[in-house]
């Protein structure tokens, strides 16, 4: 008798450690993570120095989107889509400004006086903040 083991391997995209970035107007070393739930929520639209906040976000199915929103903000991407359409078909508020690629996501961030975001861990801007 013959025992043949057949060994299963998933291989997943490369994993993610998100850390939130935002431009340089917005001066606050670090955010309390109920306060990162009410700006990607779009709850908060103004930043503690009074800047308007721009939110920018990754399609929902990106990996890193994916990771931030279980990771940073507690829930699951399609809750937060839940949160921003909710929004968006009763007219009472706007929602994220969605950009296709991280570098896309980098790149606005960095040009945009109050905006935030997220970026892959190793990418260093000089705009990261701490959650806590």
């Amino acid at each position: 008798m013959t025992l043949i083991i057949v060994c299963g391997f998933v291989i997943c995209p490369r994993a993610y450690s998100v850390t939130i970035i935002t431009h340089a107007s917005v001066g606050q070393a670090d955010i309390p993570s109920a306060q990162l739930r009410r700006i990607f929520s779009m709850r908060q639209l103004r930043w503690q120095n009074g800047v308007a906040i721009t939110v920018f976000v990754l399609p929902s199915q990106h990996p890193l989107h994916q990771r931030f929103s279980k990771e940073k903000l507690g829930i699951f991407p399609y809750q937060l889509d839940n949160i921003w359409q909710k929004l968006s078909f009763s007219g009472l508020g706007a929602t994220p400004i969605v950009v296709q690629t991280p570098q896309d996501l980098l790149e606005a961030v960095q040009a945009t006086p109050g905006a935030i975001g997220y970026a892959a861990d190793e990418v260093r801007t000089g705009g990261e903040v701490d959650v806590n």
